[in-house]
């Protein structure tokens, strides 16, 4: 196994599938020559050729129109939106032609493309950069919603993306992408989508969380532990479709859950996720679920994101009040 960040990972798992499937298209904006803004795609123009890893105009709607058009013709495009902030550009695109295709058609057709885009805060992006979004999309039924938290999951959960007969939204936070190293597999290996994982195992309480808030998870998990708290951290990986059983099955075990997200608080997918464990589990809980989330406002100029983003010790606070209940 070799050492990996999640940029590196995400480049192997970009190349692995450009080598296995020639209808593989890896195109956007920067993603050629210049190998993308965070060199996701560095070097595979030069290994693949222009016809299979390609610039576009500065242009998000024309980035989509051209992969719903792939799609339709036997292709397996995986387009770049360089920020998923600019989302707003391609949503028709994405909302109102890939997620419906298959429905639309009666089965005749599939939109087998994997839209990869970078997200988050904590790394002073400019405005409009680092917003959490992805509630937009898991709200839309026809999309599968993938958020990696390690380099091996992302390698693993990009090529079973690709290879989806169904549209994948695939996001990549900018934190992640080189903030730790972990083994990651040189050869191919794929995760199931819409499995979620059990990060760190606990009797006491369930963090359950996605992305970045992950790693701030696992860090307030093992603070609460010096305390002689055991919590369960547990990462959706795919946040649609939500694992249900894993949440179901950690909550069933220790009784009491917060859920931990980056975006706002009427954002992302943490209320649903509470909603899901009230319906199914209520019986089994011995304190209400409570969430952890960034305030109910635009995302704040870089100067102020500290403060605004949600961390580890809010987790310590919230997880403190639901032991204590």
């Amino acid at each position: 196994m070799a050492q990996m960040t999640m940029i590196q990972a995400i480049t192997d798992a970009l190349r692995t599938e450009l080598r296995n499937d020639e209808n593989v298209l890896v195109f956007g904006e920067d993603v050629g020559v210049n190998g993308g803004v965070f060199r996701a795609t560095e070097n595979l123009q030069k290994e693949f050729g222009e016809e299979r890893v390609f610039d576009t105009p500065l242009a998000e709607s024309g980035i989509g129109g051209l992969a719903v058009g792939l799609s339709l013709q036997g292709f397996r495009p995986v387009p770049e939106i360089q920020f998923f902030g600019f989302v707003y550009e391609v949503i028709d695109s994405i909302s109102g032609q890939l997620a419906r295709m298959r429905y639309r058609s009666g089965g005749r057709y599939n939109a087998p493309v994997t839209i990869r885009s970078p997200f988050g805060g904590g790394v002073h992006t400019p405005e409009l950069h680092a917003d959490s979004l992805e509630g937009l999309m898991a709200q839309q039924p026809g999309l599968k919603v993938v958020i990696p938290s390690t380099p091996y999951d992302a390698k693993g959960l990009l090529i079973s993306a690709i290879r989806d007969n169904d549209p994948v939204i695939f996001l990549e936070h900018m934190k992640l992408y080189r903030s730790f190293r972990q083994e990651v597999p040189e050869e191919e290996y794929s995760i199931p989508l819409g499995k979620a994982d059990v990060k760190r195992e606990g009797t006491d309480l369930s963090i359950i969380t996605y992305g970045a808030m992950v790693q701030e998870s696992i860090k307030a998990a093992e603070e609460l532990a010096k305390e002689g708290h055991s919590v369960e951290v547990v990462d959706l990986r795919t946040i649609s479709p939500l694992d249900i059983e894993t949440i179901i099955a950690s909550v069933e075990k220790t009784g009491r859950a917060i859920v931990v997200q980056e975006a706002q608080k009427q954002a992302g997918i943490a209320a649903n996720v509470v909603s899901e464990i009230t319906e199914r589990a209520i019986l089994s809980l011995d304190a209400p679920v409570l969430r952890v989330a960034a305030p109910d406002t635009v995302y704040p100029f870089s100067q102020a994101e500290q403060v605004w983003l949600p961390n580890y010790k809010d987790i310590i606070e919230t997880a403190t009040k639901v032991l204590k209940f």
